[in-house]
């Protein structure tokens, strides 16, 4: 735990304003925020999950997902408790099971994740069981120590941020797949407790402000964000506003939390989606079964993946393609990453 000032507003009761993201939480003395992560102690603000992280272990960076950064390499994942959206169809929010993780969450830190990072071989720490956006300051300290030891950092995020929480994360991390989790205002609010145009907001800044690599997921769930009027209208923003190689990954719903009764998003769906996002000029779109990677220029397959393993590869150091010289886009590094896909649980201890 830690106390932290910036984006803390003390009031004159004891209570304490939170302005890390859009809830702008007003919390009493002794309470948590919306988040879990963040508790009023005696009139300051601490931050209760900073040097603990639970469930590290190793495990392909295509489980982010991310299939234009470092692909084929390994991520050293690590999550906290908290969250600061409430997603119908997540059971990984909510305080029960916060506390959960905390009791499982171990001291951690910067300088250990980097070293457990760079014994097993990882290029990178991914901050993605729960939303960095909750302890953005912790993840900024752990960038920095993996920077020095030559090892990047990538964000899973919902990009529920205010703005200066929001520079201060980006500008700290290498690369983020953001959700994006639905095409209107009505979802968001119903369905996660949060506004929508913070999350473009995000997405804008991402893109036009910074030097982070962004990616996208959708998730889609029948009858809540599948209709094919929201897909163009997705599809054809991120064209817009973000550029036609931004890579997306509509993903399907596996019914939980309080939509257990929920149908499975049948596959059919995703296909179609995939066929309308590329209609609408959008060149890197990927779902189940669809996770081949194709040069924009030639059309030839770059990067064959089977299931979360890259099974071949057909770029150069910079990314060019070997067929016709064109740039995939995405960051790559001078050899493909030959991690071979098995995942393994790290004792961040070992490290300390």
């Amino acid at each position: 735990m830690r106390f932290v000032e910036h984006f803390t507003r003390p009031l004159a009761d004891g209570r304490v304003l939170c302005e890390v993201c859009p809830r702008v939480c007003d919390i009493a003395p002794g309470a948590y925020g919306a988040c879990y992560s963040r508790r009023n102690v005696d009139g300051r603000m601490a931050l209760t999950s900073d040097g603990l992280a639970a469930d590290l272990r190793v495990e392909p960076i295509e489980l982010t997902p991310l299939y234009h950064f470092l692909p084929g390499s390994a991520a050293l994942t690590l999550g906290t408790a908290g969250c600061n959206l409430a997603c119908a169809f997540c059971g990984a929010h909510d305080a029960a099971v916060s506390r959960a993780t905390e009791a499982r969450s171990k001291s951690a830190s910067p300088a250990a994740i980097a070293r457990a990072a760079i014994a097993h071989g990882c290029a990178s720490v991914a901050f993605a069981d729960n939303d960095p956006a909750v302890y953005f300051e912790s993840a900024i300290d752990i960038a920095a120590a993996c920077r020095a030891q030559g090892i990047k950092t990538v964000a899973k995020t919902a990009g529920y941020l205010s703005p200066g929480p929001r520079e201060a994360l980006f500008g700290a991390v290498d690369a983020a797949n953001v959700d994006l989790k639905a095409f209107s205002e009505g979802f968001y609010w119903r369905r996660t407790g949060g506004h929508f145009d913070a999350v473009l907001e995000t997405l804008q800044y991402i893109r036009r402000e910074s030097d982070v690599w962004l990616e996208i997921t959708t998730m889609l769930i029948a009858g809540e964000n599948d209709s094919e009027r929201e897909i163009d209208a997705l599809t054809g923003w991120i064209v817009e506003e973000l550029g036609d190689e931004t890579p997306l990954h509509f993903t399907a719903l596996r019914p939980d939390h309080q939509m257990r009764t929920h149908p499975p998003t049948p596959q059919a769906t995703l296909t179609r989606a995939r066929a309308q996002a590329k209609a609408n000029g959008l060149r890197h779109v990927y779902v189940v079964g669809e996770a081949a990677s194709f040069c924009a220029g030639c059309g030839a397959t770059v990067i064959r993946r089977d299931g979360d393993r890259v099974s071949d590869y057909a770029l150069d150091g910079e990314g060019a393609c070997h067929a016709c010289g064109r740039m995939l886009a995405g960051q790559f590094a001078s050899t493909r990453g030959g991690y071979d896909g098995a995942r393994a649980p790290v004792d961040i201890e070992a490290y300390a």
